[in-house]
């Protein structure tokens, strides 16, 4: 299969490439010129795959470049912070406007799904985002040396409440939590800034709670941590994490429960509740 890879900033879209490779796929990327690492073009060059850099808002453009290199699944891999669509600087095309205008607000699920509805109509469907790496989604349970212990495990559940509300509200996806409070809510500054406020609001001993949305679209904005995220909480003070099985990329892998592991930091993989029925009932969609 020829995959279109659209991506963001981090080191998701680099493991995409390199899984998809692997998988033997021919993939076209294309890049967002404000966000994404400049080194992709030397992974592209190993990987001998097509690379185009292409600036936020040219919806259209991207869509072009994947339609004439006979692309027909792409996925979205790799971060673009939310801030960006309020900074000014980003000069959308007409392609773009009119998902703008179709949007009565621009909150992640309202402007990708618009986005993903888009490409669909010019014939590209957008893929799983974890579908080429399934084996760095959390698994279940404790997954570090040290277990929460009693008043880390009372913060958590605590926190589950509050942090499936704001998800399902799709406001942010990780909040802090300590003595049973809530001391920081993620919105569009992302989760290692929640962490860094966290520890300066509370000091140490803040637990990280990082939750998918109930009805989570597996095609973007995927729950992602990564060694990034331990050493933000170990310079806060956190002492935990809890990560929803199955619905969250460990992006550096075994990586990330070593260095957990030196920072005392205990991570749980939580199971994540099933959603609630779309059968008219509280948690049914209505976009």
């Amino acid at each position: 299969m020829h995959i279109g890879l659209i991506a963001g900033n981090g080191r998701f879209p680099f493991l995409v490439l390199d899984a998809a490779r692997a998988q033997g796929h021919d993939v076209t990327i294309v890049a967002a010129t404000e966000e994404t690492f400049p080194e992709l073009n030397d992974a592209a060059a190993r990987h001998g795959s097509a690379i185009h850099w292409v600036s936020l808002g040219q919806l259209g453009t991207c869509i072009t470049l994947l339609k004439n290199a006979g692309v027909t699944h792409a996925v979205m891999a790799g971060q673009v912070k939310h801030t960006k669509m309020f900074a000014g600087g980003i000069i959308p095309d007409l392609t773009f406007l009119s998902v703008l205008k179709q949007l009565t607000s621009k909150n992640t699920d309202g402007l990708i799904g618009a986005v993903a509805s888009v490409l669909h109509d010019r014939g590209i469907e957008l893929m799983d985002s974890t579908s080429l790496l399934q084996p760095l989604l959390a698994g279940a349970g404790v997954l570090t040396a040290r277990a929460p212990n009693e008043d880390e495990q009372k913060d958590i559940e605590f926190g589950y409440r509050m942090a499936d509300a704001v998800a399902g509200l799709d406001i942010g996806q990780t909040i802090a939590v300590k003595h049973l409070a809530v001391v920081a809510v993620e919105a569009m500054e992302g989760t290692d800034d929640v962490i860094a406020r966290a520890g300066h609001l509370a000091g140490p001993g803040v637990r990280i709670i990082k939750v998918a949305k109930p009805t989570q679209d597996m095609r973007f904005d995927v729950p992602v941590v990564g060694l990034a995220t331990i050493q933000a909480m170990r310079v806060a003070g956190a002492s935990a994490l809890s990560i929803d099985a199955g619905k969250t990329l460990m992006l550096d892998g075994d990586a990330i429960i070593a260095a957990a592991n030196d920072a005392h930091i205990a991570i749980v993989g939580r199971v994540p509740p099933a959603p609630a029925s779309s059968a008219g009932g509280p948690g049914a969609s209505g976009t």
